[in-house]
């Protein structure tokens, strides 16, 4: 066996040991989410239940309406994901094909907000909605997505990367500036809008902090919110906490499913070459 080949071979073997690495949590997870309260701390350890139960699920929809807390997350993720994808879309399209003055010191101002750590900004977050009456409303929680300089930056990055050409063509034949943007530049983004859109749909789904400050009302929480209501001040139920963090885990993982051939191609220029 030549070099290469126990090279392949080494690669492979590693990256089986850290995959099957990776998924002992999730195994433990479902394996302890079919247990009974009285299992949970049997020694030897029961990776796979004696008696295997239900009565976790069951019991996470019955401690609180955990229906619609997955719909108020769906609601806010979803909402917040267009939002982002369009906001920043439209900035990058004009910092990267709108020649305009001071566009450059404009974008690099725009990006150096991203050194601005998260906290700083809670507080004065905090007071603007304060003033304009947001609180405890789902937009409060929706309308920071307006403002992500990230997402600006790696759509810019992209539409760089588009041939004025193409630009050019779709506005000699009549083409508005807007009808350039939104039947050209989008499609050739269609790779990195999708990695974009997965991503900022996972950080909203489980965003935890800005919601619990935002929505003082119980009907309108989001699952991470509602998940922390699991963990008991003396005592927690962790076949019931599994059950539903493993719940809260199914729209991510279809999501991602459905998108991951976007993930392999999310930096491409969407099939340009030249």
């Amino acid at each position: 066996m030549n070099k290469k080949k126990i090279g392949i071979t080494l690669y492979y073997v590693v990256g089986i040991v850290l995959a099957v690495i990776s998924l002992i949590p999730f195994l433990w997870m479902i394996s302890t989410s079919l247990k009974s309260r009285g299992a949970l701390m049997s020694i030897p350890i029961e990776w796979i239940p004696k008696e295997p139960s239900l009565a976790a699920y069951e019991k996470v929809f019955s401690k609180f309406p955990f229906s619609k807390t997955i719909a108020n997350s769906l609601f806010i993720s979803v909402t917040y994901t267009v939002i982002t994808l369009i906001s920043a879309s439209m900035a990058a399209f004009a910092f990267a094909k709108i020649n305009f003055k001071g566009s450059n010191v404009l974008l690099k101002i725009f990006l150096a907000t991203m050194m601005i750590p998260t906290q700083v900004t809670i507080i004065p977050l905090f007071v603007v909605m304060n003033k304009l009456h947001l609180i405890n409303s789902y937009a409060s929680v929706i309308l920071p997505s307006i403002f992500r300089p990230f997402a600006t930056f790696l759509l810019v990055q992209q539409m760089k990367v588009i041939p004025n050409d193409y630009l050019d063509a779709a506005r000699m034949d009549g083409a508005s500036i807007f009808t350039v943007y939104f039947k050209i530049a989008l499609p050739l983004c269609a790779p990195t809008l999708a990695t974009l859109a997965v991503t900022t749909f996972m950080e909203s789904w489980n965003d935890y902090l800005w919601p619990l400050l935002m929505l003082t009302d119980k009907s309108k929480m989001t699952l991470p919110i509602a998940l922390s209501t699991l963990n008991g001040q003396f005592a927690t139920e962790y076949n019931v906490l599994m059950a539903g963090s493993l719940i809260s885990m199914i729209p991510i993982i279809i999501i991602y499913i459905f998108a991951q051939k976007y993930f392999q191609n999310g930096m491409m220029s969407g099939g340009i070459k030249g």
